[in-house]
């Protein structure tokens, strides 16, 4: 018998296997570090935005130092041009700002006092990532501009002369090899502008040629972004580096957008927590009364912004603050912001006395369901807690979004499937590190009309909420994504609605800050001997069947469950298609669902009939 041994073969590490990466190729490898997440467009948080946010931020800096009242936006071809009219980089550093790591103006707190971005890395980033790069200065009278590829210089034009108005222009193209099939969505650059103006009163903004302004800051943010009637007269209140905006609604949670030197912090961090605290104290100190501080903040919307000398956020995308300290005196984010409050929302509710009739009751009403349902909400805590010991809807996952890092904090996802197969299918399928499944028995509850006692009496929704971890809010949230996963015939469409009305009537914010998908898996499978293609249209299925000829075989999928294990896995990975579910102002959540899920029967009846499309069913 031949002698082995367990002996690794092991590449030879000297000298020579020591690199250093310049900073373009170091960008290029690890985006994520520098971004966050790639993606193609299709959400939010994706990176093509955070390009475009990379420019913004530079332009939307120095209106805040107070030149320029104007930035351009445009958009065509998945080409983007940022314009704005402040003083222009100065002319021998043009270059260098584009070019060179750890270069800027914003290590120098005089000139850019409270900026968003302290690192200089931000516009290196979008140089490296971009096929095309070109940035010009215009400065008292002269130019000058350069023509970038993928981080490499390709024109380093002369200064000349110039009749242009002072300001910096930056165009980029985001290199579709790493953007793949990009496509930015109007929904959330409008979005992302609309927050610059709210954020910058007197600002103007124009995209494509829409013109965006705000007079009246986080009050008109809260107007755009309110889905339910406020009780009261929205509170605004601002100061020296903050400005809040508060009011409550008849919906069932908390409702924050924070905001750190205009940068939208989209998971909070420091200054969020210490508004949450404060507000809290601050109410319950003006009423004297022991309240708890859950029944003062349930169905509070508000909006908190804060100016920080040399922010520290978590992350490289600012979506976090980690700073506890608003200026190197050392005073406190919560100080500052608990001795504002202290002073200037007390003040507000002495002079205003109906707004505080009119929160006492909304506070009092809270507190009277919640001690209402106390004994049922024990009772389903500890149920829902032995039940996920050995849960058999839940098919949990390693990785959760409140403590995971990176691109698999993005990633987390949990899967709401009807009936075993389905749910068998995709449990098989799926990325047991980030995926999870939980499965539902038979059609859900209508929630709509019904208190929050419902959530701890209906097992199937006790066992959801404590899946997702969201009874408290959602900071401890388990899954960025909870995707919708129901056949797309009428049984599946009907639990798809009565998920989302459980999701708006209780947790609004979960829909709102884009946390609630709906799966699509495709309708027909079309092949031939060499190749398959899966189709989530008719208009798809007839150019698969053009391309394939020669009579291709056509199966149409009836159910989730009757698509294999190994088919599936095509549909919830990489190519995953997703359709968000959205809110807008104009969708106020009491008269949407009491058209959609009331007792107005005749009224949806003859809805339905007018609207009604019949799809002629494929063999």
């Amino acid at each position: 018998m031949e002698e082995t041994t367990n002996t690794p073969s092991v590449a030879e590490y000297g000298s020579d296997a020591i690199r250093t990466l310049d900073w373009k190729e170091h960008i290029r490898r690890r985006p994520g570090m520098y971004i966050g997440k790639l993606g193609d467009g299709t959400h939010a948080e994706d990176g093509i935005y955070v390009l475009l946010k990379e420019v913004l931020d530079n332009a939307i800096d120095e209106y805040m130092m107070g030149y320029g009242k104007q930035v351009d936006v445009t958009i065509q071809d998945g080409s983007v041009t940022v314009r704005d009219f402040g003083r222009g980089i100065p002319l021998d550093k043009v270059n260098d700002v584009a070019s060179k790591m750890n270069t800027g103006a914003k290590y120098d707190s005089k000139a850019f006092k409270k900026s968003v971005g302290l690192n200089g890395v931000g516009i290196k980033a979008v140089n490296a990532l971009s096929t095309d790069f070109f940035i010009q200065s215009n400065r008292d009278g002269n130019e000058k501009s350069s023509d970038f590829s993928c981080g490499e210089i390709l024109q380093d034009n002369p200064i000349t002369s110039s009749t242009e108005e002072n300001g910096t222009m930056v165009r980029f193209t985001p290199d579709a090899t790493i953007f793949k099939d990009y496509f930015y969505k109007d929904v959330y650059v409008e979005a992302l502008l609309k927050n610059y103006t709210f954020l910058n009163s007197g600002l103007t903004i124009y995209y494509n040629g829409k013109k965006f302004y705000s007079r009246n800051g986080l009050l008109d943010l809260l107007n755009e972004n309110m889905t339910s009637e406020p009780l009261y007269p929205i509170i605004h209140l601002k100061g020296e580096d903050i400005e809040i905006v508060l009011t409550h609604s008849n919906q069932y949670g908390e409702e924050y957008y924070s905001f750190v030197n205009g940068q939208h912090t989209t998971q909070g961090g420091t200054h969020l927590s210490a508004f949450r605290e404060n507000v809290s104290k601050t109410i319950k100190e003006f009423y004297t009364k022991n309240f708890d501080y859950t029944d003062i903040r349930n169905g509070m919307v508000a909006a908190v912004s804060v100016k920080v000398e040399e922010p520290v956020f978590e992350s490289q995308t600012k979506t976090k603050l980690g700073s506890r300290d608003m200026a190197p005196d050392g005073v406190s984010v919560s100080k500052f912001i608990g001795d504002f409050l202290k002073k200037e929302l007390d003040n507000y509710l002495h002079k205003h006395n109906e707004t505080a009739e009119i929160m006492l009751k909304k506070i009092l009403d809270s507190e009277k369901e919640r001690k209402a349902i106390a004994g049922v909400t024990k009772l389903a805590r500890e149920r829902a807690k032995k039940a996920n010991l050995h849960n058999k809807k839940l098919r949990d996952c390693r990785f959760h979004y409140n403590d995971a890092k990176g691109d698999k904090r993005d990633d987390t996802s949990i899967f709401i499937t009807e009936g075993d197969s389905a749910s068998g299918s995709i449990t098989k399928s799926r990325s047991v590190e980030t995926q999870a499944v939980f499965s539902l028995r038979g059609k859900p509850l209508n929630t709509f009309g019904l208190t929050r006692k419902v959530v701890y009496e209906n097992e199937e929704f006790n066992l959801l909420q404590a899946a997702l971890n969201i009874e408290d809010g959602l900071e401890n949230l388990r899954y960025n994504k909870v995707i919708i996963a129901t056949d797309a015939d009428v049984d599946g469409m009907h639990i798809r609605l009565l998920l989302i009305t459980f999701f708006l009537q209780f947790f609004p914010d979960l829909i709102k800050k884009g946390h609630v998908y709906i799966l699509q898996t495709p309708l027909f499978r079309v092949r031939n001997k060499k190749e398959t293609i899966y189709c989530y249209s008719e208009e798809e299925r007839m150019k698969a069947v053009k391309k394939l000829g020669a009579n291709p075989e056509i199966t149409r999928f009836k159910g989730l469950g009757e698509i294999s294990p190994n088919e599936f896995k095509y549909f919830i990975g990489d190519d995953i298609r997703l359709d968000p579910v959205t809110l807008k102002k104009e969708d106020l959540v009491k008269e949407l669902l009491e058209f959609y899920m009331g007792k107005n029967t005749m009224e949806r009846q003859n809805f339905i009939i007018e609207n009604l499309v019949i799809e002629e069913d494929v063999e």
